[in-house]
């Protein structure tokens, strides 16, 4: 695909969930490898601290990927600011406003482990019929949500995969289908 790059969204829990440092790892890997296959990494990026999607932003820097962040509020500064690229801020508090910017924003998204904000973000990217990947195993709402629709209209069903590179080549894939259909 010439012009644009794939736009890759990578949701999850944020810190206060306490989750493992092997969520840790993953989730850097799936920024590893959307750097890798030259997609732009897309995340909500939180002012106060750490999460799985930045996590991800971190990985996708060590491949020097173009990882762009959504922030809530006013102001530039996010928890990771030496790992993003571009932040955007949506002047929007957190908790619904902000996620439909960052999930709009995507042609794909991948979801690692989750609680209520990755619920949300789920909800919007099922409605707006944006293809989910979720990493098997990783807990939260990604494990309760794999391999279903969220409704009886069956917009979209969540895929699932084993590994992190194997949940980036299937969220890239599909987003080239929806690319492609929109065309």
């Amino acid at each position: 695909m010439a012009g644009r790059k794939i736009q890759i969204g990578v949701v999850g829990a944020t810190a206060d969930l306490k989750y493992s440092k092997k969520l840790v790892k993953l989730a850097e890997e799936i920024g590893y490898w959307i750097a890798k296959k030259n997609a732009v990494l897309i995340f909500g990026a939180e002012k106060d601290y750490d999460s799985l999607s930045t996590a991800a932003c971190r990985g996708a820097k060590k491949n020097n990927g173009l990882t762009v962040g959504i922030t809530y509020g006013k102001g530039l500064n996010v928890y990771d600011n030496k790992n993003v690229d571009i932040v955007i801020a949506t002047g929007i508090e957190r908790g619904g406003g902000r996620e439909f910017i960052f999930i709009l924003s995507c042609d794909a998204v991948i979801g690692i482990n989750g609680g209520s904000g990755t619920l949300t973000e789920f909800g919007i990217t099922y409605q707006a019929n944006i293809p989910i990947v979720v990493l098997k195993n990783s807990g939260g709402w990604s494990d309760k949500l794999i391999n279903t629709y969220l409704d009886e209209r069956k917009r979209i069903k969540i895929e699932s995969a084993n590994l992190p590179k194997e949940a980036v080549e299937k969220a890239i894939k599909l987003a080239q289908r929806k690319i492609k259909k929109e065309k």
